[in-house]
């Protein structure tokens, strides 16, 4: 008996599906109003992060530790935004429901990716307010320029190489039951529940994604921000502390739109029954709404930023006078 079932599940045909069919938003009402709204999405989200990376580029004063995480959250928003936003606009209002095996694997890396280099970065900012704040006087010997570099490099490599096991160990799934996929990109969850063998160490896999991604950061960002209020409560002179606490209110609101949505999304997904159109809105606004906001945030909350684009815009009007002048005489 034992040796028969053994031979059947050595027989056992491994399936691996040429393409996969994205089913996300097919039966959204009113739904190319949504699409609409996320190609202007797309547009703020492309202007206001080249924007912002322009202004780093140019201003000297910008030229530090702090505005090179800055300058990387920006790229890390816009490399997510256009890893995600286009296929869905490709996929739904074109109607190109298929994806090959592979670009759906590659997608899936990607938008994982890009979207962990966004959280990594907001916990090196605190990191950069940490340090700051809690030991000013140190500050410039801790966070350099170099490392600084150091660090984003460190992420891109830890992050790259735990998508591409995480992601990898995709292909030992036998994907026999169906090849439609309920959301809308080649999401880990979905794509891992179509296996019809063992998928118990990819769902541990995506509870370990969950907390390096989701719950990890944020609570390092909380004990940081501990720390730098009992620093805050030290300094003697209410104006001091004021300047102190503005410097840190800008990464704050970016925490905040970042990590509340999709804390609030995984809560009530695993408390409450949400219907699945409703599920899949709010989980593609909490990826598509903070790269747009970030540089906004960051351009109207942040003092250094905006004396920047006032320098640049001076500069630039000095210099066009200078060539009129030039060009009449």
């Amino acid at each position: 008996m034992s040796s028969t079932q053994s031979n059947s599940s050595a027989n056992v045909t491994f399936v691996r599906p040429a393409t996969f069919f994205l089913n996300g938003f097919s039966n959204v009402p009113y739904v190319k109003y949504y699409y609409a709204f996320l190609s202007l999405v797309y547009v703020v989200t492309v202007l206001g992060n080249s924007f912002i990376m322009y202004i780093i580029y140019l201003a000297r004063r910008l030229h530090t530790a702090k505005y090179i995480a800055v300058f990387h959250l920006a790229l890390s928003d816009l490399c997510g935004s256009s890893t995600l936003i286009p296929n869905i606009i490709d996929t739904f209002l074109f109607d190109h429901h298929d994806i090959s095996y592979e670009v759906c694997f590659v997608n899936m890396f990607f938008v994982y990716h890009f979207m962990n280099l966004q959280s990594l970065t907001l916990l090196v900012l605190s990191y950069d307010r940490l340090v700051a704040i809690c030991f000013p006087l140190q500050y410039h010997a801790i966070v350099t320029k170099s490392a600084m570099f150091l660090i984003i490099g460190v992420m891109w490599i830890l992050s790259g190489t735990y998508f591409s096991v995480h992601v990898g160990l995709l292909n030992r799934l036998s994907i026999c039951s169906s090849n439609v996929v309920n959301s809308y990109f080649c999401d880990y969850g979905p794509v891992c529940r179509l296996a019809c063998n063992d998928n118990s160490l990819n769902l541990l896999m995506g509870k370990i994604c969950l907390g390096f991604l989701i719950c990890l950061p944020p609570i390092l960002i909380f004990i940081s921000y501990f720390c730098i209020a009992l620093a805050l409560l030290k300094i003697a002179h209410g104006a001091e502390r004021i300047k102190a606490i503005k410097t840190c209110t800008s990464h704050l609101i970016l925490v905040a739109v970042f990590y509340l949505p999709l804390v609030a999304n995984n809560i009530a997904a695993a408390t409450i029954p949400i219907h699945p159109n409703s599920r899949l809105i709010n989980n593609s606004l909490t990826q598509i709404v903070p790269p747009m906001l970030n540089p906004i945030i960051y351009t109207l909350k942040t003092e250094e930023v905006m004396q920047s684009i006032k320098e640049l815009y001076k500069r630039s009007k000095v210099n066009t006078t200078q060539e009129r002048n030039m060009k009449l005489n």
